[in-house]
């Protein structure tokens, strides 16, 4: 049985459809058992836990063959990171508790970087699984093509799209979170022994040239990326109600400047099947 977390989620819906799919049996963690009912109904244990309860997680673990570990993202944190903290505390502890067979957590690009950014919360989530005596591997996939859900408004009704993401001619890894969940899907069921770190991305890297061109397709008529400029960050995303905006400045600076990436070699990360395209075509269509 494969315990997933984050299952009401994409990434999480996915991995457990993968393996339902493949007649595997998938137990449901979830916080809230009303959510879950369609996964009841498609044959799933559900079992109700938080993920900052380390009694209610190992009661969830317990007897699992393989876990998926879904970390909660906290787009605005406190300095120091205290909510992701709480969560990464309990969740080693009910795994320590548990001991599943092996565990696969999804963690980030760029996870291996030192300098403090938004994705440092995955950094902190690796550091502590990784001395746990149970295998483990952490997905590191790039950059979500599914952010791209914030661009169809200006893109559809203004024929432009605002990019963090700069030089607008930067190719960057991105993927999409169906090839995230078929990726970690496949990782539970694979055999290893101690930590192991799988890269992930998409059939090709995207500029935001990329996107504007892809958007322009879809939609049928022209769009253009146009740099946001650096010095307008903060006072934007404070408008926007965020309190501590440095650290998702520092991770677009990482993205900008090279230093959030992939760490291993060229030929080892893995590619994933789902186009750029088809992606946008799907929130365009969500988006009416």
């Amino acid at each position: 049985m494969y315990a997933i977390t984050g299952i009401t989620g994409k990434v999480g819906g996915v991995v457990a459809r993968t393996l339902l799919e493949a007649g595997q049996p998938v137990r449901a963690v979830v916080r809230d058992a009303g959510r879950a009912r369609a996964w009841a109904e498609r044959g799933c244990e559900v079992v109700t836990a938080t993920m900052d309860d380390k009694v209610s997680l190992a009661a969830a673990f317990e007897g699992a063959r393989g876990v998926f570990i879904l970390p909660p993202s906290e787009f605005d944190p406190s300095a120091g990171f205290p909510e992701a903290r709480v969560i990464i505390d309990a969740v080693r502890a009910a795994l320590l508790a548990a001991k599943p067979e092996k565990i696969v957590c999804l963690s980030t690009i760029g996870a291996q970087a030192t300098e403090t950014n938004l994705l440092t919360q995955r950094t902190l989530m690796e550091q502590a699984l990784v001395t746990l005596p149970v295998p483990v591997t952490f997905l590191r996939p790039g950059w979500f093509m599914e952010n791209a859900a914030w661009d169809v408004a200006p893109a559809r009704d203004k024929g432009v799209i605002p990019s963090f993401l700069q030089p607008l001619d930067k190719a960057v890894p991105m993927v999409a979170t169906a090839d995230v969940g078929r990726v970690a899907a496949q990782l539970l069921r694979e055999t290893w022994s101690g930590v192991r770190v799988v890269e992930l991305e998409g059939p090709r890297r995207v500029t935001p040239n990329d996107l504007a061109a892809a958007f322009a397709q879809i939609l049928g008529h022209p769009v253009a990326a146009e740099v946001v400029k650096r010095d307008t960050w903060e006072a934007l995303f404070r408008s926007q109600g965020m309190k501590e905006p440095m650290p998702r400045m520092r991770m677009l600076d990482g993205f900008n400047e090279g230093w959030i990436a992939f760490e291993g070699k060229d030929a080892d990360i893995v590619k994933g099947e789902v186009e750029l395209e088809t992606v946008l075509s799907n929130l365009v269509s969500q988006a009416g």
